[in-house]
């Protein structure tokens, strides 16, 4: 596995605006929605995916079933694609994110897909596995968004 070094991750993290993240759940005990939420606290835009609850409400944000329903992924608007999904899984969303000009594909703790992560680097996306944005920002001291 590549690993993701901290210059790399803070240049992702601080560059990113959109998020569309990819296994979004309703559920408050579970990861996606406390990573939703705290992504949310610190100023991301995050759109949750999920094609069970595709238009309904999810943290104050439209849930989509598929990344290519969400309108900002039309206009190429979407900067990262968060999975939380298993890894077997990561494929689709991967190939997804590349599909509608996503800048990086992430990979949550324990999502490890070599053959994702290399089909989005040879479509010159920046891809991060087995991270989660709501460990790095504290851990690299980045300020929330304005």
């Amino acid at each position: 596995m590549q690993h993701t070094d901290d210059t790399t991750l803070r240049r992702i993290l601080e560059q990113t605006q959109i998020i569309a993240l990819v296994g979004a759940s309703p559920k408050p005990e579970r990861p996606s929605h406390g990573v939703m939420r705290f992504l949310q606290r610190q100023g991301y835009r995050v759109i949750p995916v999920n094609p069970g609850l595709d238009g309904q409400i999810l943290n104050g944000e439209r849930v989509y079933a598929r990344l290519a329903d969400i309108p900002e992924a039309k206009t190429g608007h979407i900067d990262m694609v968060d999975i939380f999904r298993n890894a077997d899984a990561a494929l689709e969303p991967t190939r997804e994110a590349i599909t509608i000009g996503a800048k990086t594909v992430w990979m949550q703790l324990g999502v490890i897909n070599e053959a994702a992560a290399g089909e989005a680097r040879q479509a010159g996306l920046d891809v991060v596995m087995d991270h989660c944005p709501a460990i790095e920002i504290p851990r690299l001291g980045i300020a929330a968004k304005k």
